[in-house]
């Protein structure tokens, strides 16, 4: 056969073959190279002069990073599904063989990216040698994508690294780095990207007749205390027995129970350490094939191919050509402009120059950015030289100097009309007329902000959500008067930052902030009606919110809330009021937990208590009633998608994606829901205009259906 996704050559009787997915930018297994594999195991099966083997890429920078989730799609039928994953077992099973029962050793030759059934293939070698790069990783990400590790991943990764250590990388889908990986036995080696071949060749012939031997590295970490005290346990029933009940605890408790993958991944582990490999295997199967047909796992793979489409967009309909950002100016240096600098730096390699009002600001925003580069050099993400290099990029100043030669400004300060329209007239006589200059605001209107502007079509918002090195989203915001370029300018430099981008119209509130305050605002309304703290925020959670509304409040700052309240309120009118008895948390001095004040409680260092039992009496409440938690959760998601929908109808959304991502990226709408707009397709338009015309007669307009949702019932469409 001839090979299309293989290059395969012979050499002193060691075979390298190179996995190259032909017109793919990165390799990706499924039904298309499964054949040519089968060819290429093959040759290496039947062939004498061949004694051992070395796989790796053709592609710098990329392994195999995973399964071909197109594929998935096509998978309607459970039975089928776990069939395709009976044949991925036997091809896997092939390449095990070639060593096991062969005696042909197989050393694994890893550069970059090396997740989800690229790791699976990697674990069926006799060794794994990975390069130093920043670029290498391990992984099984599975359950992020709402199924599990199917192709032996809940089989040999537990033998090799042992349970615990497998059912941390496999529950939580986060993947290892070259040397922790070493460290946890993972991989026999690491090396320099140039000399990767070269020494996997070496690996590879010193190996023949010698399967038995394990290497140095491995050896140490194996015979590490941490390393023999697990196995211990591992190896005692009763152990065991603690360890899986620990493991699943902790799962619950982080996913509430509400995504089925990270249970079944649990579960096949424990088949294949209780009833041995065959089990396990079957357990894969038949799990992944109902996981990958479930409603979750097609929501989640509609965030992933969305986040794909995402890195292709500029924003725009038509074409601009974006400035280059090499230099960033950036005002105010508190937590949103010291992590915009950070992310600037570290990720769009960038410099910046941050601009504050006395030398205490400053420090405080250069040691913020610091701390961040520690902790990339102390996780191995950075060299040390590279960190001296990265701290060398960002500067501090109390004037103007060293603006006038940037390419993007960055404001990021207080929520107050006047002082960013008078900082922005102040930096337009300073920097250059093609300079973009980008607000941080989180709801006043951009076009307000530049109504005195001398270059208009160069404003724009960048709304960053905190903490920034963590958020993965960013809203950029353009008036009628932005220029193309000047938002494909922002789109990139954004990516750059290692953002997932959107780009939306503007008006108060945006997109996110929008569709925030009503979210809030029902769980005042509900407050107000009888129900508890507790049980608000504990229904939120249960239906899929990282943390439940009111908390959510204290976080962002009880004073700032009102704050963009008012301003929504004065746009939109009574259908974005609150409840009149919010105003007594702020009577009360309750900021949240900038000062300790809030819905919970908190000790001097912030660090959050149980719920403040004094705030009922703060908002003149009384006793409180039970409201049943379906109503709780119907009504706060409801405010939310119907004005997501309006945001739709209304133009301030490009589309429905747009409007998912943002929801699910930026305000941490439950990911298994898939957004918004994919939730409402799930649950049907019309059910959802029944829904809140039912709130609508018993609670007034704010539940009034937006128009296009009940164009969709009519016309029986989805919005995606």
């Amino acid at each position: 056969m001839e090979l299309t996704h293989f290059t395969f050559n012979v050499e002193d009787g060691i075979a390298v073959v190179l996995l190259d997915r032909a017109g793919e930018p990165i390799n990706t297994i499924g039904p298309v190279i499964f054949e040519e594999f089968d060819a290429v195991i093959d040759r290496i099966d039947t062939d004498p002069a061949i004694k051992a083997v070395v796989i790796g890429s053709a592609k710098k920078g990329n392994f195999l990073a995973g399964a071909d989730i197109r594929f998935f799609e096509t998978l309607t039928d459970p039975d089928e599904a776990a069939a395709a994953i009976r044949e991925l077992h036997a091809l896997f099973v092939r390449i095990e063989a070639l060593h096991a029962v062969h005696d042909k050793p197989v050393v694994m030759a890893i550069d970059g990216a090396c997740l989800g059934g690229g790791l699976e293939l990697a674990l069926t070698g006799s060794m794994r040698i990975v390069t130093d790069s920043h670029k290498t990783q391990l992984g099984q990400p599975e359950v992020q994508l709402g199924i599990l590790p199917a192709g032996g991943g809940t089989q040999r990764l537990p033998k090799i690294i042992g349970v615990a250590a497998a059912l941390d990388m496999i529950l939580t889908g986060r993947p290892t780095r070259p040397h922790k990986a070493l460290k946890i036995g993972l991989v026999d080696e690491v090396v320099p990207s140039e000399m990767l071949y070269e020494i996997a060749t070496q690996r590879a012939t010193e190996s023949i007749g010698n399967l038995g031997e394990s290497r140095g590295a491995s050896v140490k970490g194996f015979l590490a205390p941490s390393h023999l005290q697990a196995l211990a346990i591992e190896q005692n029933p009763v152990g065991r027995r603690v360890m899986f009940k620990k493991a699943e605890e902790a799962m619950l408790a982080k996913t509430k129970g509400l995504y089925p993958a990270p249970k079944r991944a649990l579960e096949a582990v424990k088949i294949g350490v209780e009833q041995g490999n065959a089990a396990g295997y079957e357990a894969e199967a038949t799990f992944f094939g109902e996981l990958v047909t479930s409603p979750e796992s097609k929501a989640l793979r509609g965030i992933f191919f969305a986040s794909q489409m995402m890195k292709y967009s500029i924003g725009i309909s038509g074409r601009a050509d974006p400035k280059k950002v090499s230099k960033v100016g950036i005002l105010g240096g508190g937590l949103m402009g010291a992590g915009i600098a950070t992310v600037s730096v570290l990720k769009a390699g960038a410099t910046a120059r941050i601009r504050e009002v006395d030398e205490a600001g400053i420090g405080r925003a250069l040691s913020h950015v610091s701390k961040e580069v520690s902790k990339q050099v102390k996780r191995r993400r950075l060299k040390p030289f590279e960190g001296e290099q990265a701290m060398n990029k960002v500067t501090g100043t109390t004037d103007w100097s060293g603006f006038r030669n940037v390419d993007i400004v960055i404001e990021a300060v207080f929520e107050s009309l006047e002082l960013k329209q008078a900082l922005l007239a102040e930096a337009e006589d300073v920097i250059g007329d093609d300079v973009v200059f980008a607000s941080n605001t989180s709801s006043l209107p951009i076009a307000d902000i530049a109504a005195d502007a001398k270059h208009p079509e160069t404003v724009l918002g960048m709304h960053y959500f905190s903490p920034v090195e963590k958020m993965p989203l960013l809203e950029i915001v353009v008036t009628e008067d932005t220029a193309d370029w000047a938002t494909v300018t922002a789109v990139e430099f954004g990516k750059r930052q290692g953002k997932t981008v959107i780009v939306v119209k503007d008006g108060p509130g945006f997109y996110t902030t929008r569709i925030l305050v009503p979210y809030l605002n029902e769980a005042f309304f509900l407050l107000s009606e009888g129900a508890s703290i507790k049980a608000i925020d504990k229904a939120m959670v249960k239906w899929g919110f990282p943390i439940g509304p009111l908390l959510l409040t204290d976080e962002v700052g009880i004073d700032v809330g009102a704050h963009i309240s008012k301003i929504m309120l004065d746009a939109f009118g009574e259908r974005m009021a609150g409840p009149e008895m919010a105003q007594g948390l702020l009577d009360d001095d309750r900021q949240g937990r900038k000062n300790g004040r809030g819905f919970y409680e908190y000790d001097d260092k912030g660090v959050r208590g149980g719920i403040d039992e004094d705030v009922y009496q703060a908002l003149g409440l009384g006793p409180r009633r039970e409201i049943p938690k379906a109503e709780i959760q119907e009504r706060i998601a409801l405010a939310m998608v119907n004005e997501a929908a309006r945001c739709l109808e209304e133009g301030i959304l490009q589309s429905a994606v747009d409007g998912d991502m943002g929801a699910v990226m930026g305000l941490g709408f439950p990911p298994f829901r898939g957004g918004p707009f994919w939730w409402m397709d799930e649950v049907g338009a019309g059910e959802i205009v029944a829904k809140l015309e039912a709130l609508a007669e018993k609670h007034g307009e704010r539940f009034e259906p937006a128009g296009i949702i009940r164009t969709q019932a009519e016309s029986e469409k989805t919005f995606r």
